[in-house]
């Protein structure tokens, strides 16, 4: 374990934890409300499992109801400006 990802689990972490290079594909349905993860702690990616309290950085996840079903690429790299959809900024990590 590097010593971010030691730091991160230590609840040390001051940004977000980088959880995928990658985006990922989500299934969302209309009605549902959704809690994204965006500490980047979480074991249930992209979703939040509640990690983030172990975190000192204080970052809370992002919680919306989903207006329509709709398939969308939610941010795996936690440092997109448009979150949670992915917006390509993991390419320049």
């Amino acid at each position: 374990m590097d010593k971010s990802a030691s730091d991160a689990a230590a609840g040390l972490a001051e940004e977000p934890v980088i959880a995928s290079k990658t985006p990922f594909r989500a299934e969302l349905l209309e009605g549902y409300r959704y809690a994204f993860c965006a500490c980047g702690l979480s074991n249930y990616q992209p979703f939040c499992d509640g990690s983030h309290t172990s975190s000192k950085a204080g970052i809370k996840p992002i919680i919306w109801t989903q207006d329509k079903d709709q398939t969308v690429l939610l941010c795996g790299c936690k440092h997109s400006a448009k979150m949670p959809i992915c917006d390509q900024s993991h390419r320049k990590l």
